[in-house]
């Protein structure tokens, strides 16, 4: 019987005959010649999938290295299991925890398992780490991808302690669970492996804080690894978070599909509201013990996308009319330039994003009018005619009353150059997700951003998570252009993350991602979030008080937008 059968690939735009059960490590080696990369993956008919992946029917394949979005994550998880291998084998008795992302790379921390605390890792041990991570890539052992009954699965994770694993899986009720084995040890991820560690070349271990940096390769040059950033505040914020959720026992998602089982959401909803509410009480107190001292007269309050910026201006003017000090807000958007001065992004197309969109003169000359107890009037932007119109729109600052100002570029020193810094309070907002799937897989806050703003367009937008998807890229680039790199100069972090809203998320976010064509390249990026949210228990958004940040995204919110 003939079993050839045809695939197309899109590396070379051609048709290739193959006999079915060819993985796709076997198919690429017989093609190597036409393809400018070496593989670490492959999209089978827009799902990302590992090289040992058999084919049985006619796909469309298209093979990728690990400077794409979807092969780096391949990339670092294939990096985090060798970490895992080199940590059994050197620090025995310790369990690692991948904590979260965080100056370029992922924190990571050594857990003593009789008492949950985390051990002070020396640079000594991390170099042993290091040397043993290099000897197991020098092997060249293969990630063997298996599949069993979940219930076999869980032995497994019991036998090597992986409580946090047991627990995710007995939660998730699934009949049969897809992990790896390296050597003598299984562990799973969201996502596939790379075919061996020998493909795992570049990566760097440094020692940080109690625990370690896992950096992986940069982003310019797959051949260097990755140089770590100074973000002293963000790591203040993402520790904090971390402290609240071991102490509300709720660290990863099995802990959190457990309160859900137990019925226990409504006090996990109000105690994470309630430390939204303390946090912005803080930073209120702050700002009006610097009001005392006469500073503090402009709040600028900046945040990458659906980082829920906007209701955060909004509850801390609330916290601040406790303070006895009355908020006055302005949009920077009234402070575009017209639309044919506008700069232009790499495509061509107006960059709204871009610092130099804003009148910087008139925005500084207006600010110190403000601060010197002058009278201006507020210019007026029409997006619909691309220019500013005149209106009548008179502002002064009384005694008691302070400027927010909420904007992507609040952060940037260059936006207000001309004012005094110590008429400045600088707030930077950001969704911080410090949930953890299990010890291993942590869940990144761009993943968490990005499913806030599928379900925000899609609701008051009209737009697809296809069309938000598609722009999500550019989006990003004009974060890391624009937002990222002044983060640590505020004054003040705000962690908008709640610890249940995945779970509320799910419900939203699943019903969208599904409407994602399966024939356009985005299809991967909802398939891997549609596994994601697999994981979490749903969570009814009726529990959800209307004055939190999550009803922003959702509806429903007591605040106007």
């Amino acid at each position: 019987m003939n079993n050839t059968l045809k695939i197309y690939c899109k590396n070379i735009n051609e048709y290739i005959a193959i006999k079915g059960g060819e993985t796709l490590q076997e198919i690429f080696l017989r093609i190597s010649d036409k393809i400018n990369l070496t593989p670490i993956c492959a999209k089978v008919n827009n799902r990302t999938e590992d090289l040992a992946f058999p084919v049985y029917s006619p796909k469309q394949i298209e093979f990728i290295d690990s400077t794409s979005a979807s092969g780096n994550r391949v990339y670092i998880r294939s990096l985090c299991m060798i970490l895992y291998k080199a940590v059994e084998d050197v620090a025995k008795g310790l369990h690692l925890r991948i904590e979260h992302s965080i100056s370029k790379g992922h924190y990571c921390r050594l857990i003593n398992p009789n008492n949950g605390i985390a051990e002070n890792v020396t640079d000594e041990l991390v170099s042993e780490i290091k040397c043993r991570m290099n000897e197991i890539i020098n092997a060249d052992i293969p990630f063997v991808r298996k599949e069993k009954l979940t219930t076999d699965v869980i032995e497994i994770f019991k036998s090597q302690n992986l409580n946090d694993k047991v627990q995710l899986l007995e939660t998730g009720h699934n009949l049969y669970t897809v992990y790896y084995q390296l050597d003598n040890l299984c562990d799973c991820y969201y996502g596939p492996l790379a075919p061996s560690t020998a493909c795992i070349r570049t990566f760097n271990l440094q020692q940080y804080k109690e625990g370690f940096l896992l950096l992986g390769h940069s982003n310019d040059n797959p051949e260097i690894a990755q140089s770590p950033i100074k973000q002293e505040k963000m790591f203040g914020a993402f520790t904090d978070y971390l402290s609240f959720n071991r102490i509300l026992g709720v660290s990863n998602v099995g802990e959190l599909n457990r309160v859900v089982a137990d019925k226990m959401t409504p006090s996990l909803i109000n105690v994470a509201e309630a430390l939204h509410d303390k946090q912005l009480g803080r930073i209120s107190d702050e700002i009006a013990r610097r009001r005392q001292l006469g500073e503090a007269k402009i709040v600028l309050i900046a945040g990458p996308s659906s980082s829920g910026k906007t209701t955060t201006t909004k509850r801390l003017a609330i916290q601040l009319m406790t303070n006895l000090i009355v908020p006055k807000m302005i949009s920077l958007d009234d402070y575009f330039v017209n639309r044919e001065d506008t700069p232009r992004d790499e495509t061509g197309d107006y960059d709204y994003e871009s610092l130099y969109s804003l009148d910087l003169e008139l925005f500084n000359s207006d600010m110190n009018k403000l601060l010197s107890g002058e009278e201006i009037n507020l210019p007026t932007y029409s997006f619909e005619l691309g220019c500013r119109i005149e209106k009548h729109r008179p502002l002064r600052l009384g005694e008691h009353e302070v400027l927010i100002i909420e904007g992507i570029h609040g952060l940037n020193p260059e936006l207000t150059a001309q004012i005094p810094d110590k008429d400045k309070f600088k707030l930077y907002v950001s969704a911080l997700t410090t949930l953890s799937i299990d010890n291993h897989n942590w869940i990144p806050t761009t993943d968490n951003r990005l499913l806030r703003r599928i379900v925000r367009d899609y609701k008051y937008r009209a737009t697809s998570a296809l069309s938000t998807m598609r722009r999500w890229p550019s989006v990003r680039r004009g974060e890391e252009k624009w937002i990222f790199p002044f983060q640590e100069n505020a004054d003040a972090m705000f962690n908008s993350s709640l610890l249940f809203e995945l779970g509320v998320m799910k419900s939203y976010a699943e019903p969208v991602l599904r409407q994602v064509p399966h024939d356009v390249p985005e299809y991967a990026e909802a398939y891997r979030l549609l596994k994601f949210l697999s994981y979490f228990e749903p969570i009814p958004a009726d529990q959800i008080p209307s004055t939190s940040l999550l009803r922003e995204f959702l509806g429903g919110s007591s605040f106007t937008y």
